[in-house]
């Protein structure tokens, strides 16, 4: 099962705040990297990146036909994302205990993470011919041959 795996955007990350703290961003950043390589050797992570600020980013609205570009920055922080990884887990709940031994993302204060699970083209039964997950797995297979 993959999940991605999304923290959440504060006020300070979409500020493009660096902590005024400089001592306890090196102790969280060291704490991350440590569950990274712990995440890695288990063989559970497959991405993971930070995004910069909403400010820095568009969205693209679609309408029928039209296409609209939206220039951030968004204002509804608490529905952006601030960074991802992409996991490989048995389950939610063994995502949900990786999450759990992360460090928060915002020391001393709030934040949020959500797991979800990745569309696998199983879920769409059916619909899905032979001839449709075989071209899928040769796209994915394209994709992460650039690596």
């Amino acid at each position: 099962m993959r999940v991605m795996v999304m923290v959440k955007a504060t006020k300070e990350s979409e500020a493009g705040v660096v902590w005024a703290d400089k001592e306890l961003m090196k102790k969280t950043m060291a704490e991350m990297g440590k569950i990274n390589q712990e995440l890695v050797k288990a063989g559970v992570l497959l991405a993971a990146e930070g995004l910069q600020p909403s400010s820095k980013g568009v969205r693209v609205r679609f309408s029928g036909d039209k296409r609209t570009v939206i220039d951030g920055p968004f204002t509804e922080t608490k529905e952006l994302i601030a960074g991802f990884q992409l996991w490989e887990v048995r389950s939610m709940e063994e995502a949900i205990e990786w999450v759990k031994r992360c460090p928060n993302c915002a020391p001393g204060g709030e934040s949020e993470v959500e797991i979800r699970p990745v569309v696998d083209m199983a879920d769409f039964g059916d619909v899905m011919t032979p001839e449709h997950l075989e071209r899928a797995q040769r796209l994915r297979e394209q994709a992460y041959a650039k690596e």
